[in-house]
């Protein structure tokens, strides 16, 4: 009998549960995830649009000036067709990319190399992302996507001896990758591969290369998302849903549910995973560096806002939730990314230029350039904090120790290993990255001697 009386109140805390669930899930908004960011200032939001516009235009099947523009946002692409100097389809890629541009951007002093996002239509694209698994690929201390970190080692054997030409011929330009989806997945390893081989480009500083991931996907560990935030950056449109997917992309296109009823089930089972055992899971993948967090919308009012743009480098609260709204999808478009970051530089440059005098705006700008740095040593320390694995803490220069720079510059096997730059038979990126550097059981940099599959 008291067995019989218990089964009303069991049945009675499961649907109160149930219903806070839904009703915590369902007022979870977008804007919501970067409630705490600050502000984005508008030198560095700057590049945003015009790297979505370069982006844009691996879509257009002719560049030339008499050719008709079939994709081109308001005012078009903003590109002297001249300056491309190579262009990459699918036929040159043999599927082993997304097509890509390279431009030679005079007004801005920058060589961009743009990559396209996901193809539907094309196999190849589905097997870039299918070629991983969750834990198949170590890189520098972290994990990453397998098939993404290929294809970037596939584009920088294409385009190494015109890369490291172009930035021997312009050394004030800086090198800058970026992508949509797909591609700024490939553009976040390219940019990663790039900066532990710097010298392979002729000694390039770290501050002259960066890369501005539009929507990505999660493709590196959070140890990593954090460590390269001030050369990564990750630009998030309110909802976009892939950036917030922490299912594997091959389950994704494995699976035979539709995208709507899969996201729905990740979010219920990510709601019963605590944060702390998601932080703590080293193969778990995440958007990449810095993030810039687009927000359009506000709860339970309808229609689109001036856009506002926050910016952080989040190590908990890192877009754990997928957001249940029906722009998710839409937010990823890379049309709607492009137009609503335009809109968000006009407003913040309109305000900047009536409240800072233009003497000032220079004061101003190494200001923010400080204190992205002291924020970038304040996201590792949390990071240690907060038991990421593999997590290091902040040294003078900033990615290695003192004790692995030391090594790294004494090194015998360095030369043996890494042949000259300039030699005519060297090895592939591919097999350079192989053999990247990774810390021993002792946290020594050392050469890798064995390769993770």
């Amino acid at each position: 009998m008291s067995l019989a009386c218990g089964l009303p109140l069991l049945e009675c805390v499961y649907c109160l549960a149930c219903a806070r669930w839904a009703w915590k899930r369902c007022l979870h908004s977008g804007e919501s995830d970067s409630a705490t960011w600050g502000l984005a200032s508008a030198a560095d939001f700057e590049p945003v649009p015009r790297m979505c516009r370069l982006v844009m235009a691996n879509y257009e099947p002719d560049l030339s000036p008499s050719a008709p523009l079939l994709f081109a946002p308001p005012g078009g692409y903003g590109i002297d067709p001249a300056c491309v100097l190579r262009r990459r389809t699918y036929a040159d890629t043999r599927g082993h990319v997304t097509p890509y541009l390279l431009y030679l951007d005079h007004a801005h002093s920058d060589i961009v190399l743009a990559l396209r996002g996901l193809n539907l239509v094309k196999e190849s694209d589905y097997a870039l992302l299918l070629d991983n698994r969750l834990g198949k690929r170590r890189f520098d201390g972290g994990y990453v996507h397998n098939g993404l970190l290929r294809a970037a080692g596939w584009v920088l054997d294409a385009e190494y001896d015109l890369l490291r030409d172009l930035l021997e011929r312009y050394p004030d330009y800086t090198l800058t990758f970026t992508g949509h989806s797909l591609g700024a997945g490939i553009a976040a390893m390219l940019t990663m591969v790039v900066v532990l081989n710097l010298d392979k480009l002729g000694n390039v500083e770290r501050s002259r290369t960066r890369c501005y991931a539009m929507a990505p996907a999660r493709c590196m560990s959070l140890n990593l998302a954090v460590r390269y935030a001030d050369v990564i950056n990750s630009v998030v449109l309110q909802d976009d849903f892939l950036p917030r997917t922490a299912t594997p992309l091959e389950d994704i296109f494995k699976s035979i549910l539709c995208l709507p009823c899969l996201l729905c089930l990740r979010c219920l089972r990510d709601t019963c995973i605590p944060e702390d055992a998601m932080l703590k899971d080293p193969r778990r993948l995440y958007a990449p560096g810095r993030i810039y967090h687009i927000v359009e919308r506000k709860m339970c009012r309808c229609g689109r806002y001036p856009p506002v743009v926050k910016s952080a480098v989040p190590v908990d609260g890192r877009f754990e939730h997928i957001v249940l709204s029906c722009n998710a999808t839409q937010d990823h478009a890379i049309i709607w990314i492009e137009r609503e970051a335009q809109k968000a530089l006009d407003l913040m440059l309109e305000e900047e230029t009536m409240a800072v005098p233009s003497e000032q705006r220079m004061e101003r700008n190494e200001t923010l350039q400080r204190e992205h740095v002291e924020e970038h040593k304040a996201a590792l320390r949390r990071a240690v904090t907060l038991s990421v694995p593999d997590a290091r803490a902040p040294s003078p220069y900033g990615t290695f120790d003192d004790d692995g720079r030391r090594q790294l510059e004494h090194q015998p096997e360095r030369s043996e290993s890494f042949p000259p730059a300039g030699a005519r038979q060297r090895m592939s990126w591919n097999d350079l990255i192989e053999r990247v550097f990774d810390k021993d059981e002792d946290g020594q940099i050392v050469l890798r001697s064995s390769v993770f599959s």
